[in-house]
Formats: C-alpha cells, structure tokens, sequence
C-alpha cells in the first residue's frame, strides 16, 4: 500500500532501524534524534492513516452506491461526491508529506550542528597534537643534553691536526651530526679507550632512537597535518551544506554566525513561515507545480546532508587508519625496554595520544554508518526487504 510505503520510506531516513536497536558506533546525540524522528514520523503518520481510511471508506462506499444508482442525476451526484473525496485524499497526503518534511528538516538541522561541533572539536584535536618543532625537538639527538655534553667533549679534546669543525647548519642536521661525532670519536687521539667507551654508552640509548624514529615521527607530524587540511576541507563543505540547506526558507547568516549567536530557533520560524506558504498553496489547489517544487526544495538540502554524512564518514574512517599507523610505527622501536631511562616522556605521551585518538575517531568523532542498501533507503525510499 502506498501508506505503507511511506511509512518504511520515512522511517529509514537516517538510517534508523525499525526496531530502535541502538548502534554502539552511532553517536548517542545522533541515536537520540533518530529515536526522536522515529517516534514523531510514527504518530503523524498514524492520524494519517486513520484520516486516509475515513476517506477510502467513504469512497468504497461511494463506488457500491454508484454500481446501484438508477438515475443520471444520482450517478453525477455520486460522481462528484467521489471526485470531491479524492481531492481531499490527495489534499491530506500533501500536507502529511508537508509535515514529514518539516520533521526530517528540523532533525536534519539538529544533525548538521552537531556534526559542525564535531568538526570543531577535531579542528582542535588536530591542533593540539605534538607540533613539528615538538617531534624536532624529541627526533634529533642534537636536542638532548647527554649528546650535546659528548659534542662539547669531542670539540673540546679534538686532535687540532686532524679534527675538523662543521658549520651550524649541518651542525643541527641529525644524520651528519651523528656522523661527525662518530667520526670524531673513534679517531681522536686524546681521548682513551674507556672515555670513547663511556661516551658512547651514554649515548647510544639517544642515538639508537633517534635515528630509528626519526622518519616515522616526521611522518606522523606530516600526515596529521594532511588530516588537519583535510578537516578544514570537511568544515568548508559543511558551511555550504548548511547554506544551501537553509537557502530555500531564506535563511542567510552563515553556519559560524548561526552558532556563535545561538540562532537555531529563527531558522525554525524561518520554516514555518515557509510551510504556511506551502500549505496554504497546497489547500487552494490550483498551483501544482508550485507546491511540488517548494516541496523538493525542502527535500533536496535532506539529501544533501546524507551525502554528506557519507563523505564526512569516510574521512573520519581515513583518519582511524591512519592513527592505527601511528600506533604501529609508535610501537615499532624495538629496544623500548632496554632504552626506558633515556626515552624522552613525550614519546610515551604521544603513545597514549594515539590509542585515545583512535577510540575518539571510532566513536566521539563518528555519526552515523551510511553505505550499500541505507544509502539506497535514505535516497530513493527502497528497502532491501521490499
């Protein structure tokens, strides 16, 4: 029946299933406004239906009237009862589609400022991880004390026939700093053998790590700014969802303005203002087209946010697998143990960073799993059980 179907169409907008089972990967503010969509679809629908049954019983009873009627006057009677009824019919399943997208509009908005908090929030992640001059400053042996005290040494007792300097700049280079001092270490001639020794077991915990670390702090560094650039990409397709989400009740402050000054309640007379127009062109009945494109207009922006929602999952799954690499190549260094005295703090924090990231990115930061068959119920109203 075509109530029927709009019914399950309805009810799998966003994704929410008929039986209200939760998604523990959904996010819970998103979990309650499907409910909340849910149930609201479910009651209007169900005055829709007693309404429409009315109507269909008047009309069968019409048709069994007309197959008895004897005159030509009582036939057209009837004929116009039932014509007068089928427009009632068609006028209540106007403003029930009227009403179900004033309801999907409304969780629509409540979706995309939660997804805009969301996007915020990874902005500042994002800032606040470990900046370069950070991982510099833990990835290059130049920047600890112990090394630093060996190169004083070294330059301190270097052999002035065959000891050489190097400039500042290659100075604080990682790899030809480590091999300067190498070089200067074994070739000294005033220095002993047990002093070398001890130098380099000073040493040898800092150097060890900072040159197997080295590549895969920078990378870590790098690619969170990638996902960094890319959430700024995020926010910007998000303030044009939201304006073309709004445009057609024109409504035209901009997302950041619409929240910094708590403007959510002008959009929602900004709404009415248009389902009023809608509604009372859908009663008089003589602009068809009209009422159908106003109606689409406020369809189209709900699909648009879907799409989004779908593009918006799949950065944040990108961003998961690449804190899952973060965590491997964290946990790569082989002699952590042997090494734990002299492994700076701030490698053993960004250990940590990492594992909450990649539970904030597989709950907090992710909304709702579109994909396959929901995408094809949300979009075209089809039900893989149909």
């Amino acid at each position: 029946m075509v109530r029927c179907f709009f019914l399950i169409a309805f009810m799998a907008s966003f994704g929410l299933p008929q039986n209200l089972r939760a998604n523990s990967s959904v996010n819970e503010e998103i979990d309650s406004i499907l409910v909340e969509l849910y149930t609201t679809i479910v009651q209007r629908t169900a005055i829709f239906e007693i309404e429409q049954t009315k109507l269909e019983n008047k009309l069968q009873t019409i048709n069994h009237t007309l197959q008895e009627a004897q005159t030509t006057e009582g036939k057209i009677n009837l004929l116009l009862a039932k014509d007068i009824i089928k427009e009632q019919i068609a006028l209540e399943t106007s403003l029930y589609l009227s009403d179900i997208a004033k309801i999907r509009y409304l969780k629509g908005l409540q979706i995309i400022k939660i997804l805009y908090e969301k996007t915020l929030s990874l902005d500042h992640h994002f800032s606040s991880v470990a900046t370069l001059n950070e991982i510099s400053k833990i990835s290059n042996p130049n920047n600890y004390s112990e090394f630093q005290d060996v190169k004083k040494t070294l330059v301190d007792k270097r052999d002035k026939k065959s000891g050489f300097n190097i400039s500042t700049l290659l100075g604080n280079n990682i790899y030809t700093s480590v091999i300067h001092s190498f070089v200067s270490l074994f070739t000294s001639n005033t220095t002993s053998v047990s002093e070398k020794e001890a130098n380099l077991k000073n040493v040898e915990c800092i150097l060890d790590f900072t040159l197997r670390m080295h590549n895969d702090l920078n990378t870590i560094y790098f690619e969170t700014a990638f996902l960094q650039k890319s959430n700024e990409s995020i926010m910007t397709e998000l303030e044009q969802l939201f304006k073309d989400y709004t445009q057609p009740i024109k409504y035209k402050t901009a997302l950041k303005e619409c929240r910094e000054n708590d403007d959510w309640s002008i959009i929602g007379e900004e709404l009415n203002t248009y389902l009023d127009t809608l509604n009372a062109t859908i009663t008089a009945g003589d602009k068809p087209s009209k009422v159908r494109t106003m109606q689409i207009n406020l369809q189209f922006p709900i699909d648009r946010l879907l799409q989004f929602i779908t593009q918006y999952n799949a950065f944040i799954d990108q961003g998961s697998k690449f804190y899952e690499k973060f965590g491997i190549m964290l946990s790569s260094y082989e002699n952590e143990k042997q090494c734990a005295n002299k492994i700076p703090i701030e490698y053993q924090n960004m250990k940590k960073n990492v594992a909450l990231s990649i539970e904030k990115f597989n709950t907090a930061y992710k909304p709702i799993e579109i994909n396959g068959s929901k995408l094809k119920q949300l979009l075209y109203g089809i039900s893989e059980y149909d």
